[in-house]
């Protein structure tokens, strides 16, 4: 793995490709901290994102367990239309 500072990105941008394209992974610093990554298109499909992994690890729906509803909140059975 390689790590670049984003000048000699900007300068060197095509050996950057042809070093990805090669199966080498390519970090992109600005101000010393990684910011980018290049690497091969074929590396990254199929993949999931960090940020989706972490959509879908968090939880949609409270826990059913904690959900209730006081009895005497709900009508009747019979004063409802079921259809």
């Amino acid at each position: 793995m390689t790590t670049v500072n984003m000048h000699d990105a900007k300068t060197q941008l095509s050996k950057l490709v042809e070093a990805a394209e090669r199966g080498e992974t390519v970090i992109i610093a600005r101000n010393g901290k990684p910011a980018a990554r290049l690497c091969a298109l074929e590396e990254t499909e199929g993949q999931w994102s960090p940020q989706a992994l972490a959509f879908f690890a968090a939880p949609v729906t409270p826990e059913l367990a904690d959900f209730t509803i006081p009895r005497d909140d709900l009508p009747p059975l019979e004063d409802r239309e079921l259809f």
